[in-house]
């Protein structure tokens, strides 16, 4: 097994894309933890401000890049995390540098960049056909979903109160989720948290778009919990896109939620 040639990417035996029977094992109650501490960092630093909501952003970004190629069996990809990494900084410092009103459109331009550096990346690969499609598909997947989590900054700029809401419902999806029984129970238990965050906060200054919030927020949680269930997982990916993905796969619903609704 050798690594392959400018992406540090070394695909497990048989590569990624010929598996057969993989299972589906949830992150489990330890990473849920982990989800929960840092939608909790999150929901106290985003009404504060965007510059406090800041660091729990990049530490969601950098757990989602490494998550990210371990959970498609690339592993160490130290040039694809980095650059996928990268790109989620390059998308924070742009959007905190520009008009609110110009976030989506500051976040397309991050990402055609970023795109082109992948593709010229992979120009350096020097594996076979299906490695060189694995890894344009994970790195430019995983640089995409670092892009997106900044739109939680973008979220914090229109109301910080929505975001607290919104990761607030994802704690409370993930833990729930993770409680022990039949996945389909623990999966309705987990979206009824989510809206119960909604619905309480519904009561406070946010008013009802909380309930919508707090709902969105709790089902593209347990997605992303789902996700990071997938093929093989490991104690590394369950403590990375585990951690990670409930809270990423939120923000994308976050965002034009608030400004809809808000």
């Amino acid at each position: 097994m050798t690594e392959n040639a400018g992406t540090g990417q070394r695909p497990v035996a048989g590569g990624a894309r010929h598996r057969a029977r993989s299972p589906i094992i949830s992150p489990g109650w330890q990473p849920a933890l982990g989800t929960a501490l840092l939608a909790g960092l999150l929901a106290a630093t985003a009404p504060i401000g965007p510059w406090a909501a800041l660091p729990a952003v990049v530490v969601l970004q950098a757990v989602t890049a490494a998550g990210w190629f371990r959970l498609n069996g690339m592993w160490p990809a130290r040039q694809g995390i980095a650059l996928a990494f990268a790109g989620g900084l390059a998308a924070d410092v742009t959007l905190l540098t520009v008009d609110g009103d110009d976030a989506p459109a500051a976040l397309l331009g991050v990402l055609g960049v970023w795109f082109l550096l992948v593709v010229v990346l992979q120009l350096r690969h020097r594996g076979s056909a299906d490695e060189r499609l694995d890894s344009l598909t994970a790195t430019s997947a995983a640089t995409l979903l670092t892009v997106v989590a900044t739109a939680l900054l973008a979220a914090t700029e229109v109301s910080g109160e929505a975001v607290a809401v919104a990761a607030g419902a994802v704690a409370a999806a993930t833990l729930l989720r993770a409680l022990p029984g039949p996945e389909v129970v623990t999966s309705v238990l987990g979206l009824a948290a989510g809206c119960a965050v909604g619905a309480v906060a519904s009561g406070q200054d946010i008013g009802q778009p909380a309930l919508a919030l707090g709902a969105a927020a709790g089902a593209c949680a347990l997605v992303g919990l789902r996700v990071a269930s997938y093929d093989f997982p490991s104690r590394f990916v369950h403590f990375t896109a585990g951690v990670a993905l409930p809270l990423t796969a939120a923000a994308p619903a976050v965002y034009p939620l608030t400004v809809a609704l808000l």
